[in-house]
Formats: C-alpha cells, sequence, structure tokens
C-alpha cells in the first residue's frame, strides 16, 4: 500500500540547535567531521562557480570581440546581460526560496545553464553567447545564498561567523582567478576553451549540490498573485536601468536614441513597482525596511566602497589593458590581488567577533586610502609590477570589509529568529 506523501509545508519539530534561522533556510543539525568538510568544498566550488563563469568572459572581452566580429558597444552586452537578469531573477528569489526551497531554484537553473552553455558550443554566435550569459546571470543568483548555506553546515555553531565569511568573500576570488588561467584555456580552442570549462564547472557543481543535498528547512506557502504584477514592473525596470548603466558609456547618447528612451521607461517602471508594493500586508519588496535608516546607510556604504573598489577591477586593469597589456603580462598582479584577497579571508576569520565588527571596517578603509593614495603616483610608464602592493592592500580591504559588514548584519537576524 503506497503511503501518504507528507505535506512539505507542515511545521516540523527542531531541536534548539538545529532549528533554521530564516523562513526557507536550511536546519543545522550536527554533522561528522568528514561531512562538514565536503559542505565546506561544495560551498566554495558553488561560491566559484556563481562567479567564476562571468569573471572569465568579462577578462577576455577583447578575444572575444575579435572571435565574434563585434564592436566593442556589442561586446559589451556579454556582463551587461549578466548583470540584467542576475538583479532581476533576485526579486523572486527570496520568496521562492520561501515557498520552495533554495535547491530546487538552484537544480534547475543549473540544468539551463548547463543545457545553453553545451549548445553555444556548436554555435559560434554574439546572441548565443548572450544567452549564456543570461542563464549564468539567473543562476549566479542562487549560488551565492546557496554557497552561503552549504558553509554554515560545514562549521559547528560557535564558528558561525567565519562560515559567513567564507560564504560572503568566496566569490571574490573569482576575478583574478580568471586572470590567472583564462589565456590557457583561450589557447585550447579559442573561444571553446572558455565555455567548456564554463560547462565543466556548471556539471561538477550540479553533481555536488545533488549527492550533496542541504538539510530541510521550514517552508510556507508566501507567493501571491500580486507578487508577478511586481515582478513585471520592477523586473524590466532594472535591467533597463542597467543596460542603460552599462552601455551609455560606449554608445553615444545622441547617436543612440534608445538609451535616453530606456533611461525614462525604466524609471517609470521601478517607480510604478515601488507605488504599487508600499501599501501590501505581504510585499515582495519590503519599501519600508528598505527605507529605513539603517538599510539606506547600508547601502550608501557599500556603493562608495564598490566605487573604491572599482580602482582595482576596473581602473587599473582596465587602464593596463588600454595600453596594451594582456591577461599574461599581468599574471604578478592578479597573484597579488589573489594573495592580499585571501589573507583578508584568513585574517577575518581569526578575528571576527560579534561583538566588535566596527574595528574590520576602519582597518579596511585605512588600507584603501593608503592603496589608492600608492596608485595616484601612476603614469603611462607605469607598469603592473609597481603595483603589485597597492593591489594587494586593495584585496585584503576588500575581503576584511565584506565580512564583517555582511556578517553582523546576518549575526543580528540569526539572534533575532533564536
Amino acid at each position: 500500500m503506497r503511503l501518504p506523501e507528507r505535506d512539505p509545508y507542515a511545521p516540523r519539530e527542531w531541536q534548539p540547535h538545529e532549528k533554521p534561522a530564516l523562513l526557507g533556510s536550511p536546519s543545522t543539525p550536527e554533522h561528522t567531521t568528514p561531512k562538514r568538510i565536503a559542505y565546506g568544498v561544495v560551498g566554495l566550488l558553488v561560491c566559484l562557480t556563481g562567479a567564476l563563469g562571468n569573471a572569465v568572459v568579462t577578462a577576455n572581452l577583447q578575444n572575444l570581440q575579435g572571435t565574434f566580429g563585434a564592436w566593442s558597444t556589442e561586446i559589451a552586452w556579454l556582463p551587461a546581460v549578466y548583470v540584467m537578469t542576475n538583479i532581476s531573477i533576485n526579486l523572486l528569489l527570496v520568496k521562492f526560496r520561501q515557498q520552495y526551497g533554495l535547491r530546487a531554484f538552484t537544480e534547475g537553473f543549473l540544468v539551463l545553464y548547463v543545457l545553453v552553455t553545451f549548445f553555444h558550443l556548436f554555435v559560434n554566435d554574439l546572441s548565443s553567447a548572450l544567452m549564456v550569459r543570461a542563464a549564468h546571470g539567473m543562476v549566479a543568483a542562487a549560488l551565492s545564498s546557496l554557497g552561503i548555506y552549504y558553509q554554515i553546515q560545514a562549521w559547528p555553531a560557535k564558528h558561525r561567523l567565519k562560515a559567513l565569511t567564507i560564504g560572503i568573500t568566496g566569490s571574490s576570488l573569482a576575478i583574478p582567478l580568471a586572470r590567472l588561467f583564462s589565456t590557457e584555456l583561450l589557447q585550447l580552442d579559442e573561444w571553446r576553451g572558455l565555455y567548456f570549462f564554463e560547462l565543466g564547472l556548471a556539471l561538477i557543481s550540479l553533481a555536488c549540490v545533488i549527492a550533496l543535498k542541504l538539510p530541510p528547512g521550514d517552508r510556507r506557502k508566501v507567493f501571491e498573485k500580486k507578487d508577478f504584477i511586481t515582478f513585471f514592473l520592477m523586473a524590466p525596470g532594472m535591467a533597463l536601468l542597467c543596460a542603460v548603466l552599462s552601455l551609455g558609456r560606449l554608445d553615444w547618447w545622441f547617436e543612440a536614441p534608445w538609451i535616453g528612451w530606456s533611461l525614462a521607461l525604466s524609471l517609470v517602471l521601478i517607480v510604478a513597482a515601488i507605488v504599487f508594493e508600499h501599501n501590501r500586508a505581504n510585499p515582495l519588496l519590503n519599501t519600508r525596511w528598505l527605507s529605513s535608516g539603517s538599510i539606506v546607510r547600508l547601502g550608501l556604504i557599500m556603493l562608495l566602497i564598490r566605487i573604491v573598489l572599482a580602482e582595482q577591477n576596473t581602473g587599473v586593469i582596465g587602464w593596463l589593458q588600454y595600453v596594451g597589456l594582456q591577461n599574461e603580462q599581468m599574471t604578478h598582479l592578479a597573484w597579488s590581488i589573489f594573495a592580499g584577497i585571501v589573507c583578508g579571508i584568513v585574517t577575518s576569520c581569526l578575528t571576527i567577533k560579534p561583538t566588535k565588527l566596527a574595528w574590520p571596517i576602519i582597518t579596511s578603509l585605512a588600507l584603501m586610502i593608503v592603496a589608492s593614495l600608492l596608485d595616484s603616483q601612476s603614469n603611462n610608464l607605469t607598469r603592473p609590477d609597481q603595483l603589485m602592493l597597492s593591489q594587494f592592500l586593495l584585496g585584503f580591504g576588500s575581503a576584511f570589509f565584506l565580512a564583517p559588514r555582511h556578517a553582523g548584519r546576518h549575526w543580528r537576524g540569526d539572534c533575532r529568529s533564536a
């Protein structure tokens, strides 16, 4: 006789140490040491899968431009489309996780990502490359959170902040890593080498997520029909805004009128979505929480820090590429950035405390100031080896900053839900 299936939304009885911190997040039972190690390895792999594919493509845009026979304004759509889909799908991700679980979302979009990447290997076309980037943007939205959840399983409760530190900062290793080996991938089979690597990484992550499942958590039916009205207003609005910010610096606005029309339409759609959400009882976007003082301050801080850190990935690297240097000529610089991020992660894990989260942030800002002052002496004769110290400091400061800023917020959320 077939047993009746258990209601996935029925409340569960949890031990105090197992109770999920948030609705939709996994429980935290005790694990054996080998299983904890496996969770840690899979968590780091998942984080890198979410960031490394786009980092490899971004690091080789000039090579891909020649391969696809595209203009600079056309090839710039590759990273733009990634951000467009990543931001858009994040709107649904929170409620999807609460109702269906994050693993179901991740497995579904990983399969989509694998299929699109596989078929792109047979088509030397920019449009298919854009489809790969769009699929990667959607799956990366889930992989970043999934990596954190796997790291939480890898550490006992007293080291929960260390797990958050690794989960939050692990993806930042992707950009320097991409500049270390992507040239060799191009030598294997030109542009297909990059996509073979992406395909392999996605397949390994899919296998690991299926083989090593996260523990179950609490789930509840939270989706409402009005959520999709918000999504169909906000998602295209944010996507159009991302397109304007990505291509507006390359296309002259008077020669590309679509930029102005897209900007105007994006503002209309975003404002309409916010107004629609503001008075809902169970909103997709909690506008009152987002407009609170602490969240506004956090947003401003993160925006300013991102502008400072852009000096590393966009300013220095972009300038060196502009004067004619290739990735293989910047290997030492990439190693320096990678070492700085690793040292920042390790130092943060060893020193982070929930009661003392301010001093790492102040230290990080001081290091960023020193690094920026060192780089301010650069000129057209400056070469990568002369920038290694400043970029090491920026890499260290970025990792040392991100962990306490985000981990403190997660820690306070855990305490409130306990």
